[in-house]
């Protein structure tokens, strides 16, 4: 046998700290993210895709039987937050502010075009890490506040599994903090409309126990959304 399972069974066993299972799931798809458009803040509702999107997962998740829902106040999220409720079986929800979108400011409705081309987007982009959006966040504090908002609940329910239903740039950075990745690697992590990913805390260890999980895993190899441009011309995928 590896000896790698036996020193994440030792660490799991700590009785030290906060002990409990996050799992981090991304809302399902709306009309804006097959757009290319950026939400932030707004309040995007669920397409008829997206919500069966959320169907499927809450169908897959019922054998990881959550213990509570934790969602992002923002509509798709909320909306996603109830269906996986339902599809549970009546699973609480209570909303955290904590893990809500980036706030992306000016940014917000923009196109991936639009984006791309905009000059405070090529400085944010060589460098998110020190340079904020324009709605005034940086990166660092983007994880901080997830993080924050993933430790507490963990801290304030024992033992549970904790459903979190968040965004796209949350999870990503709340799964480096948890992997250890360097922050300025955060784009690498593919995470998915209405996908999993879980945590299982024991003190200062975690151990990822899978990532970016769902009924559909082809949909994981599909760019979200087209970058052709309108006169014909074709981009390489975001």
């Amino acid at each position: 046998m590896a000896l790698g399972p036996v020193y994440v069974a030792q660490k799991l066993m700590d009785t030290k700290g906060p002990r409990g299972t996050a799992i981090l799931m991304r809302h399902g798809e709306t009309a804006w993210n097959k757009q290319g458009r950026v939400m932030g803040r707004h309040p995007v509702e669920l397409t008829d895709h997206g919500r069966a999107q959320v169907v499927a997962t809450a169908q897959f998740a019922l054998s990881i039987k959550p213990d509570l829902i934790v969602t992002s106040p923002l509509v798709r999220a909320r909306q996603s937050a109830e269906i996986m409720a339902e599809g549970l079986g009546g699973v609480e929800i209570i909303e955290e502010p904590g893990i809500a979108e980036v706030l992306y400011g000016r940014w917000e409705g923009m196109t991936y075009h639009e984006l791309i081309d905009d000059e405070h987007y090529i400085t944010y982009r060589k460098s998110p890490i020190e340079h904020p959006t324009p709605g005034g966040e940086t990166i660092p504090e983007v994880q901080a506040r997830g993080v924050e908002a993933v430790m507490r609940t963990i801290e304030q329910h024992p033992g549970k599994r904790v459903l979190f239903v968040s965004h796209g740039d949350i999870v990503r950075t709340v799964l480096c903090h948890f992997l250890k990745v360097e922050l300025r690697h955060f784009h690498r992590i593919r995470v998915d409309n209405a996908a999993l990913s879980a945590i299982q805390i024991a003190g200062e260890f975690a151990e990822v126990k899978f990532l970016n999980l769902m009924p559909d895993p082809q949909r994981a190899f599909v760019a979200p959304f087209s970058t052709a441009r309108s006169e014909g011309k074709s981009d390489d995928h975001k």
